[in-house]
């Protein structure tokens, strides 16, 4: 298996579980993970593991880890310090991921949608990242790794 579908294997049934809990497509989960922590291999990922770049704002209470991120500030890539949430492993990072998420007001329209494709359409524009073109990445992620299979549950 090359690294990335090592990396799908690993994150599919925990994305899956989470999804059936929460409404958030297991597809946007493993693709949004994958984009944010370079299929696992980001230091973000490895040290803290944090897979998809949550950062510690005041309502965290649990540990951090500082590091410096690349944002889009009026259309100009900075580099800017910040602290990120701490987890001990992967399934802690993607449990908090998506209460993140659902305790967010303003991710609240993205559970309207039934599909990874939209939900990245609508987290995007809520604002979770500031990549320009961060719901299209999403989408070419899911679509380069058929990621839309994870979304089906057999019976």
């Amino acid at each position: 298996m090359t690294p990335q579908e090592t990396f799908i294997a690993t994150l599919a049934p925990l994305a899956q579980a989470s999804a059936a809990r929460t409404r958030i497509p297991a597809s946007f989960c493993v693709a949004e993970a994958a984009l944010e922590s370079g299929w696992g291999t980001s230091m973000l990922a490895t040290e803290a593991h944090n897979l998809f770049g949550v950062k510690a704002d005041p309502s965290w209470h649990g540990p951090t880890w500082a590091l410096r991120t690349r944002e889009v500030v009026n259309g100009q890539y900075v580099v800017v310090p910040a602290n990120w949430r701490s987890y001990p492993d992967w399934a802690s990072a993607l449990s908090d991921h998506a209460l993140f998420l659902m305790n967010n007001p303003r991710y609240a329209h993205a559970f309207d949608c039934t599909d990874g494709e939209a939900f990245a359409h609508a987290v995007a524009a809520a604002g979770y990242s500031t990549e320009p073109d961060y719901a299209d990445r999403l989408i070419s992620t899911m679509r380069a790794r058929n990621l839309k299979a994870l979304d089906v549950v057999s019976t």
